[in-house]
């Protein structure tokens, strides 16, 4: 079976939609499956030119929107490339983002497309405060998944929260598939250590929807109290600079360590004790997964797939979005017991080894594709 994973970014991107598809082509072995990927060049901007129309709705009455007239430029490009680079058949095309779904329907017509909403663009944007709640983009970007739902032939998410969050924008929110990201267990190799100062980690793209003011007031409070920690931040991103102004600001400069992005963090990850990441949405947040098999205890915050992963109690610790306080009770909790934060993490492994184990998300991704398989003669 001939199958096509379209991408919109690169697989050497940072994300976890990106990074996790190339684990599942290892997967995916001939001569029964033969499987590429396909994605947009970063440097690629500015080449298409069709016309771009829509079944459900006209995106016309949003162009004056700059962040629309990228999003469509955006998707005369990925046109433009899919045209100029693919030119055999598909028994099956699965996308991975709004765009690539959309592109390969009107240019594959009569290959089976099946759809995977991993995020919410609109969300992210409104979060960093660079779009409206129910302004022009926001209108725009949720308008899609309607257009999504007409033409694609089947329509998949990550987390129940998620297709909940779809509900209103679409018409039959029911019929979409819940099959959450999968990780390869071999990538994560727990590592027994005894760290006299605990040390926390998160790590994230560095943007306000992450929440990571709050987590350094919360660690400010920490300081305040009179905990001792290392806090070692992972990522990068636009407000980088900020967050380290605010740091020097709150006093815990010298406490904390920001890395910049890592290729390949899980290699990092397993030296350390609490991972903790105040997202103020999440639908799906892959890192949680990827901390829980190398063996850490888990704070999040109570929003998106976070609380579908974490129980709170049982297998990490959930606090609210937006409250420092919350979270620091959580860090000091979580510090100052080291049995209560060993069965957290041993909880979370077992829960991440069972349900996002790559086997089995390999396995129902295998049921679902040969459902699409064409018949021979």
């Amino acid at each position: 079976m001939n199958i096509l994973q379209a991408l919109f970014f690169p697989p050497e991107q940072p994300g976890g939609v990106s990074s996790m598809v190339p684990y599942i082509l290892d997967r995916f072995q001939p001569p029964h499956w033969e499987m590429e990927i396909f994605s947009l060049p970063k440097r690629l901007r500015g080449k298409g030119q069709e016309e771009v129309h829509f079944q459900t709705f006209d995106w016309n009455q949003y162009g004056e929107s700059p962040i629309v007239q990228k999003y469509i430029q955006t998707y005369r490009d990925y046109i433009w490339w899919t045209k100029l680079r693919l030119t055999r058949h598909y028994d099956l095309i699965h996308a991975h983002h709004p765009i690539a779904g959309l592109v390969m329907k009107q240019l594959y017509p009569d290959t089976p497309v099946i759809m995977t909403i991993h995020s919410s663009f609109e969300q992210e944007l409104i979060l960093n405060g660079k779009i409206e709640p129910n302004g022009p983009e926001h209108k725009f970007l949720t308008s899609l998944y309607g257009e999504l739902e007409h033409q694609v032939d089947e329509m998949m998410t990550v987390s129940y929260s998620f297709r909940t969050y779809l509900e209103p924008y679409v018409r039959h929110a029911e019929r979409i598939e819940v099959l959450p990201n999968g990780f390869d267990e071999k990538r994560f190799k727990p590592i027994a250590h005894d760290n006299v100062v605990p040390q926390l980690i998160t790590m994230c793209r560095l943007v306000p929807a992450k929440g990571l003011d709050v987590l350094l007031h919360a660690c400010a409070e920490l300081k305040r109290r009179g905990h001792a920690y290392v806090l070692h931040i992972i990522g990068d991103g636009p407000i980088r600079k900020e967050l380290e102004q605010l740091a020097q600001e709150l006093s815990i400069y010298d406490d904390t360590i920001f890395y910049g992005y890592m290729l390949h963090p899980e290699e990092f990850m397993p030296f350390f004790d609490i991972f903790v990441l105040p997202s103020r949405a999440e639908a799906f947040g892959s890192v949680f997964a990827e901390a829980a098999l190398c063996w850490l205890s888990l704070i999040g915050t109570n929003v998106g797939g976070i609380a579908e992963q974490i129980e709170d109690g049982v297998n990490g610790l959930l606090v609210p979005p937006d409250d420092p306080i919350a979270l620091c009770n959580a860090l000091e909790r979580a510090m100052m017991d080291g049995s209560f934060r060993y069965e957290l993490a041993r909880a979370a492994w077992a829960k991440a080894k069972q349900i996002y184990s790559l086997t089995r998300i390999v396995n129902e991704l295998k049921r679902k594709y040969v459902h699409y398989q064409p018949k021979r003669g």
